[in-house]
């Protein structure tokens, strides 16, 4: 209570989290209101034949998508642009010099081409979806044709730019970034319906006789509990996890003639990549199950059935895990540049002891970000997969009690609290200081009386 005392007290943090709080129950405001000439509750009752990516895509949501909302995509067509520009920066030398040389006004041009880039992808995923929609049959959609998908693109472009919107003011004007807490209120908005399914699953077990149909263990319940509490113990130890690179910097001579040598540290953390590899292994792999769906080439439908994990768990699991090492290994090459931090800490004067500064620093902080990586890789494969061995026995409650779910909310709980935490210690530092100009001051004025004496 007293941390939440000083939480509003401080009138820059209050305005900050009020203001997050108003743009998050816009953003679940929004996701009530549904695309003109959809039967949601048709659509609902018809999601779970459509694949499991459409479930990750309805949870990323927060249940916007179960009800075709104007939010249906939330902030994936966001994320996908900016990976994008970042891919581009890599082969493209015009971009490549916004993001490295240009300072702040490269970036702002990068965000333009990126919000460019998000309208078009959400118009052409909207279209998709339309389409999706229109072939689940059962009057999902009211007049199929041309005209709805094109009002549907439409529709939903604009809501993704408005999500899009909210996440930058949150990022900000608020606390905290923007897009990670709109997915993350998706998914917790919908923990409370999970947590009410799995009470009456755990009743039926108890008393069988009077369940409708068949029921699970009381014992799967209780390790479902512990393998949660064990999920969410590994995520915060590792998350928080990093490898220390010691650098010294050259001697320098200061102003009394006396030689200073500094010394610091390069943080490394063990899990660069974050949650997105998982979030794009399971894409990959959900994807040709939803494209078989709506198909009938066969030989797709017999391909995705062995990388299901509820047909074939023992084949899902290592290609799962070879998928998110790839994605890992991949993303932390846009996120990290050793060549580039090896050039800067060059010119600083930094090196690393018993490593030549230059190509010889490059390639060994790579190996090290090559093994921290691998590790964390399979960390995020484990974790991921734990849930999912005792949610086979409990269908329905995979994406909100899965690994992923779980990496998402804590990775981004954590980031909140320190953001909370680093504007606290920014208001005590002010105080200090202004007890310390006080001091200062009196002793500066206490001396120069007695000189004057």
């Amino acid at each position: 209570m007293e941390k939440l005392r000083q939480i509003f007290t401080n009138p820059e943090l209050r305005k900050r989290l009020l203001f997050t709080l108003v743009m998050l129950a816009v953003f679940r405001l929004g996701v009530h209101v549904s695309v003109p000439g959809v039967n949601a509750e048709n659509l609902s009752a018809n999601l779970g034949k459509a694949g499991d990516l459409l479930g990750v895509v309805d949870m990323l949501s927060g249940g916007a998508f179960k009800k075709f909302s104007v939010f249906a995509l939330g902030i994936t067509p966001y994320i996908t642009a900016s990976i994008v520009i970042q891919l581009m920066g890599a082969v493209i030398p015009s971009i490549e010099q916004l993001q490295k040389k240009e300072g702040e006004a490269g970036r702002q041009k990068l965000n333009q081409w990126t919000r460019y880039l998000t309208l078009v992808l959400a118009f052409v995923q909207g279209i998709g979806i339309a389409s999706i929609a229109q072939n689940m049959g059962l009057d999902v959609v009211a007049n199929p044709g041309l005209g709805f998908r094109l009002m549907c693109g439409f529709t939903l472009a604009v809501g993704s730019v408005f999500i899009m919107w909210i996440g930058e003011q949150i990022t900000e004007r608020g606390v905290g970034n923007g897009a990670s807490l709109l997915i993350f209120a998706g998914i917790i908005s919908g923990l409370p319906k999970a947590l009410q399914t799995i009470g009456q699953m755990f009743r039926d077990s108890l008393f069988p006789e009077q369940a409708a149909g068949a029921t699970a263990p009381p014992g799967v319940f209780l390790l479902l509990l512990a393998a949660m509490a064990a999920v969410l113990i590994a995520v915060v130890l590792v998350e928080s996890a990093f490898r220390r690179i010691p650098i010294h910097y050259a001697r320098r001579v200061d102003s009394s003639r006396m030689a200073s040598q500094r010394s610091s540290y390069l943080p490394l953390k063990v899990n660069t990549a974050g949650v997105m590899p998982v979030i794009f292994a399971s894409s990959v792999i959900f994807f040709p199950a939803t494209i078989a769906q709506f198909t009938k080439w066969e030989w797709l439908a017999k391909a995705s059935g062995y990388i299901s994990p509820q047909t074939h768990f023992w084949i899902y699991t290592p290609v799962f895990i070879a998928t998110v090492i790839f994605f890992a290994f991949f993303y932390t090459s846009i996120v990290f540049n050793p060549d580039e931090t090896a050039e800067n800490m060059k010119r600083s004067g930094g090196y690393i002891p018993g490593i030549r500064p230059g190509k010889e620093t490059s390639i060994y902080m790579d190996g090290v970000l090559s093994k921290l990586t691998f590790a964390g890789a399979v960390y995020l494969g484990v974790i991921s997969l734990v849930p999912l061995v005792i949610l086979n026995k409990l269908p329905g409650l995979n994406f909100y009690f899965g690994g992923t779910s779980l990496l998402i909310v804590v990775g981004v709980a954590m980031d909140f609290v320190s953001q909370l935490e680093s504007y606290q210690v920014m208001r005590h530092y002010d105080g200090f200081l202004e007890q310390g100009r006080m001091r200062g001051s009196r002793m500066a004025r206490a001396a120069a009386g007695a000189r004057g004496r």
